[in-house]
């Protein structure tokens, strides 16, 4: 890029046969101008102005020079200024990654509002249950919870991420309702298996007072998606420890019941995660900016499992 000013600088002068004028085109100082070509001198070996008290004039070489550079200068500009324009104007295709089941239920549902306020940006959509490596694959944005922050990458917090208790009616069906953590230890339970290690996970359950309780489940069936731990807890297979955005819709209804619920496990928040450079294309910070808009409010008692 300080080639290119280097040039530019050039060419303005070359156009203008004045240092001052060359300046006040491109927005800088005349010393400024002067330097970038001076530079421009040194890296070629060969002067490119005849400078007078009163003129300023090409050499031979710089004759040359201009001939050659002033329309790719001309080029790269217009290049440049369309990227500037691509950064203010939302446009272009958003690479997203998020979980099918968190996409099915609150982010699809947003594209034909998101596509109205955003007709040029072409949403690429990925559902799919990893981590991915957001700057090395090329997302603009991924949607999920317990992301590690990489180098360069930050994270901006949609929701809090909290795991409840549940079991069916048929399930507690003859069964004294628990009232501690310790009445579901050892209880049949829905057990998840970790995509990360593939080893069985075990949960601390925790209060708003601050007690932790370190809750084993009998496992009745094992699974690898919450969305499969709520199905299996639907069937009375046991209780089942699920995300409670995942589970509302049945609480709601009844068909599921969450068990001691003054406790919790808490894996954190479900955030947007992007780079951390300043300048990020208009396409990103709409949807961002659209997606957190979104979350707040009435939503939030889907997701917090506290009262």
């Amino acid at each position: 890029m300080d080639h290119l000013g280097n040039l530019e600088s050039f060419v303005r002068a070359a156009e203008a046969r004045s240092f001052s004028e060359a300046a006040r085109r491109m927005g800088i100082s005349a010393a400024a101008v002067s330097k970038n070509i001076a530079r421009l001198e040194t890296r070629l070996g060969t002067r490119l102005f005849q400078r007078s008290t009163r003129s300023l004039s090409l050499t031979e070489a710089g004759e040359a020079l201009y001939e050659q550079v002033a329309s790719s200068v001309e080029t790269s500009q217009g290049a440049l200024a369309q990227l500037g324009d691509a950064r203010d104007v939302p446009a272009g295709r958003l690479r997203v990654n998020v979980a099918p089941s968190f996409a099915y239920d609150y982010v699809l549902p947003l594209l034909k509002t998101f596509k109205q306020h955003y007709p040029a940006v072409v949403p690429d959509w990925h559902l799919e249950i990893r981590r991915v490596d957001l700057i090395g694959e090329g997302f603009d944005v991924a949607i999920g919870g317990g992301m590690e922050l990489s180098p360069g990458v930050v994270a901006r917090e949609l929701a809090k991420l909290h795991l409840v208790a549940v079991a069916a009616p048929d399930w507690l069906e003859g069964r004294q309702m628990p009232l501690v953590p310790a009445d579901l230890q050892g209880q049949e339970g829905i057990v998840m298996r970790s995509t990360d290690t593939n080893r069985l996970r075990t949960w601390t359950l925790r209060n708003a007072g601050g007690e932790t309780f370190d809750l084993s489940l009998q496992p009745t069936a094992i699974m690898n998606d919450p969305e499969a731990l709520n199905a299996c807890a639907l069937m009375g297979l046991g209780v089942a420890l699920v995300p409670l955005e995942r589970t509302w819709p049945w609480l709601q209804r009844g068909e599921l019941i969450r068990l001691l619920p003054d406790w919790y496990v808490d894996l954190g928040s479900i955030s947007l995660y992007y780079s951390a450079r300043k300048a990020l294309p208009a396409k990103t910070r709409v949807f961002i900016d659209f997606m957190l808009e979104h979350f707040q409010g009435e939503l939030s008692d889907r997701f917090s499992a506290i009262s």
